[in-house]
């Protein structure tokens, strides 16, 4: 794993999460997806961004990698049990699994976006 990349909250309104999280909080919106079932915020300068989704039922902190489907298999020989298969999602693939506690954790690459400059 080479970073964070982004903290999934839960959301039931969106709208009730734009409302807190960019008026009251004065975070930036970083984009919206709300046709998706997602809005995310700047934090600062960060790169990762807190991402309100209608999806997520409960709290998730995804990390990059370079290639999920290398880390799946990898860590699945290290007796990670994941939610699913890698799938695939706007900017490569991901997939999740749970800690030994309850707690998601997933992992995302960016290999639909090209090498980075």
């Amino acid at each position: 794993m080479s970073d964070y990349d982004n903290f999934f909250l839960p959301a039931d309104n969106l709208e009730e999460a734009k409302e807190f999280y960019g008026r009251q909080l004065g975070l930036e919106v970083k984009f919206d997806f709300t046709d998706k079932g997602m809005t995310a915020f700047r934090v600062g300068a960060n790169e990762p961004a807190i991402i309100l989704s209608t999806r997520h039922a409960q709290p998730t902190i995804w990390f990059t990698v370079e290639s999920v489907k290398t880390a799946y298999k990898d860590l699945t020989s290290r007796g990670i049990s994941f939610l699913s298969e890698p799938f695939e999602i706007m900017t490569g693939y991901a997939v999740e699994f749970n800690d030994p506690f309850g707690n998601k954790l997933g992992l995302t690459d960016y290999s639909k976006m090209g090498p980075s400059s």
